[in-house]
């Protein structure tokens, strides 16, 4: 599976990292595209560098240029996940506006109707964000809030974090072992 990861300037950058990490364990295809405000929260939130997470990736591109391939349907690619996904992204998504490569890639992904996740991060959430996320959910796009379960009585916050990302892949179709399934 061929995979674009956006990371957008929202808080909880480290659930597109571990999304990423897990993406290529399982031995799929990662292009990457972070904003320029995702790189500040990577730089403020991890101990991992913008130039180590895109080292991972197969292949990376700017968002500021809108011609990179994943700009166009004629690349093919089976899903997207922006992740985390700060209001603004998904706003502008959900308006249709287009003008960074993550937002493109989202128009892309809805015109093509390739499978698309964005794991929201923010709370609590205006009427506004709520309704761009139903538009967004009417257009066939999966709404993934980073909201862990505590039935597996997680012991660290990598726990917490592997939770979301196992819900992302399970989205995705992938499988993993992150956390235990109910009733197992």
């Amino acid at each position: 599976m061929k995979v674009i990861i956006g990371i957008s300037g929202a808080s909880g950058v480290i659930y597109g990292i571990r999304l990423l990490q897990q993406l290529k364990k399982a031995d799929h295809t990662v292009e990457l595209i972070i904003t320029a405000h995702g790189k500040e929260v990577i730089e403020l939130e991890t101990d991992t560098s913008v130039l180590q997470l895109e080292a991972r990736a197969d292949a990376v591109y700017p968002d500021d240029d809108l011609t990179a391939p994943p700009s166009s349907g004629s690349h093919l690619f089976d899903a997207m996940v922006i992740c985390p996904c700060s209001m603004s992204t998904l706003s502008k998504i959900a308006m249709g506006i287009s003008d960074t490569l993550i937002a493109r890639s989202a128009a892309v992904c809805l015109k093509e109707r390739r499978r698309f996740i964005i794991v929201p991060r923010e709370t609590p959430l205006s009427t506004i964000y709520l309704r761009n996320m139903l538009t967004l959910s009417e257009s066939g796009v999966i709404i993934l809030p980073p909201s862990p379960a505590f039935y597996h009585h997680p012991e660290t916050l990598d726990n917490i974090v592997d939770f979301v990302v196992g819900k992302t892949l399970d989205s995705l179709g992938v499988g993993h072992t992150l956390f235990p399934r109910w009733g197992d």
